[in-house]
């Protein structure tokens, strides 16, 4: 093997590659936002829906969570213009992404409320509360702390890892960048080693920010990394 690294070629486009970076994050940050809201919505009409809307819940979760998100990409990005909905590649890419992890977000946060007791809900309704008051005031404060752990890795894991998809239809986050300026130098083994790196410290730097959120905010001992 002959082969020379010269990762000075990858480290003198490394401010195209942080921007990637950038993307990359923010990307995982509003797909877990939006995700988390579906999540939230389809977990109360699994637990409390009659009958019709748990059918429509789990038929949601069924399909997104048996479905790669590349497919669902796909379908949004190269089916829908067949319908006459034209939308960019980074629009797709996002609802693509908040579709999926809502599905998964539903399961996991379902579980958050199944842990609720009996006795807080009770106390609750004693006091007036509404189903949505209750949500809002009893529910969700307790499924954050219950299932804070489990939604940080999901954040980490799935939602900082898997926005990496949106380079297969020209989205410019971290591998887009990587793949991008590859083609121009033809250093893939720096390149790809460079984003590699910036990937280890992208999780790092969320995940200690998710431990000392969790630590603060709801009194749980998340882990880092």
């Amino acid at each position: 093997m002959n082969y020379t690294f010269q990762f000075g070629v990858a480290f003198d486009v490394l401010p195209q590659l942080l921007e990637g970076a950038v993307l990359t994050f923010q990307m995982g940050v509003v797909t877990f936002a939006g995700g988390s809201i579906l999540g939230l919505f389809f977990a109360a009409l699994k637990t409390y829906g009659n009958r019709p809307l748990r059918g429509l819940a789990q038929a949601y979760v069924v399909f997104f969570t048996n479905t790669p998100a590349l497919i669902q990409i796909y379908f949004l990005y190269f089916g829908l213009p067949e319908f006459g909905i034209l939308w960019d590649n980074f629009v797709c890419v996002m609802i693509g992404l908040i579709l999926n992890s809502g599905a998964y977000l539903t399961e996991i946060m379902r579980a958050g409320f199944l842990s609720v007791r009996a006795t807080e809900m009770e106390a609750a309704e004693a006091l007036g509360f509404n189903r949505l008051q209750q949500i809002r005031h009893v529910i969700v404060p307790h499924i954050a702390k219950t299932i804070y752990p489990a939604l940080a890795n999901f954040f980490i894991v799935i939602l900082v890892m898997g926005t990496s998809i949106g380079a297969v239809v020209g989205v410019d986050e971290l591998t887009g960048q990587a793949i991008n300026l590859s083609t121009e130098n033809y250093r893939w083994l720096e390149m790809f080693t460079v984003a590699a790196g910036l990937y280890v410290i992208l999780t790092l730097v969320a995940s200690i920010a998710l431990a000392l959120f969790g630590r603060w905010a709801f009194r749980v001992k998340a882990k880092v990394f």
